[in-house]
């Protein structure tokens, strides 16, 4: 479990600089140059991703609660949302007129998805912890950038793809998920 710990935790102080500590950052970049500065990030990203993975492979999941029966359809619906919602930021979509950041909403939501059909201690740190992490990030960002501009409107068509990209994804993992993490989220 401490790997796991230390993985949502590394993944989450290193996304934290940029939006709270934004004149470190460009002291480091300063001394280091900005591609160095991102080559270091990448490798922190890699490290906090090995942390999470071999954490949550080596730790034995022990039931904390007992999720809802309804829990695994309600995650299901969540974890789309949160699929649509994660690619957003990528494309001209009116959706980024109603949401700041819709990325960081998009993995709460996935996150809180997975707590109501997961109850074990290794989900409740991943997925609780970045669910936890997005929302400061939010938080975070907000005051670092001040007032919200929101984005000029653009065609229903732009909303229209978002919504077949995200549930294609969406689809491509569920459907794949077995092979990916070991189990199916449709069992």
């Amino acid at each position: 479990m401490t790997k796991l710990v230390l993985g949502v935790i590394l993944w989450s102080v290193i996304h934290f600089i940029p939006a709270a500590a934004s004149d470190f950052r460009k002291s480091i970049v300063g001394k280091i140059g900005e591609k160095p500065f991102k080559g270091i990030f990448a490798l922190f990203m890699v490290l906090a991703l090995y942390l999470v993975i071999s954490g949550w492979k080596a730790t034995i999941p022990v039931n904390l609660y007992l999720p809802p029966i309804w829990g695994r359809h309600a995650t299901a619906l969540l974890v789309l949302i949160g699929f649509i919602l994660f690619i957003a930021p990528y494309h001209a979509t009116n959706l980024k007129r109603f949401l700041r950041h819709p990325q960081l909403t998009g993995v709460a939501i996935w996150g809180v998805g997975h707590l109501l059909a997961n109850g074990e201690s290794r989900s409740i740190v991943l997925f609780g912890g970045l669910t936890v992490w997005a929302v400061i990030e939010i938080l975070l960002l907000n005051r670092r950038d001040g007032a919200w501009v929101k984005p000029d409107p653009v065609p229903a068509k732009k909303d229209i793809i978002l919504l077949v990209a995200g549930i294609v994804s969406y689809l491509v993992v569920a459907f794949s998920h077995q092979w990916l993490f070991g189990f199916s989220p449709f069992a």
